[in-house]
């Protein structure tokens, strides 16, 4: 039942996102080099960001985790 509800939402929540492609295909199609270039580094940004506060989260709870288990 829980796998079965948490595809739904997923499901339901990509919907939105299929809007956002043809956007971005048409303004780097017209924007030239300098754009293709922006809209990249932004997509990088964003991948990595969500990466970068789970490492930093996993390394706390290990060193919190390691503080408790000496004493």
């Amino acid at each position: 039942m829980f796998r079965k509800s948490l595809v739904v939402v997923f499901v339901l929540g990509s919907l939105n996102s299929f809007g956002q492609c043809a956007m971005c295909r048409a303004v780097v199609e017209q924007g030239g080099e300098e754009v293709a270039e922006g809209i990249n580094s932004g997509i990088v940004y964003l991948m990595a960001f969500p990466y970068l506060l789970i490492s930093v989260a996993l390394f706390l709870f290990y060193r919190s985790w390691k503080k408790s288990s000496i004493r």
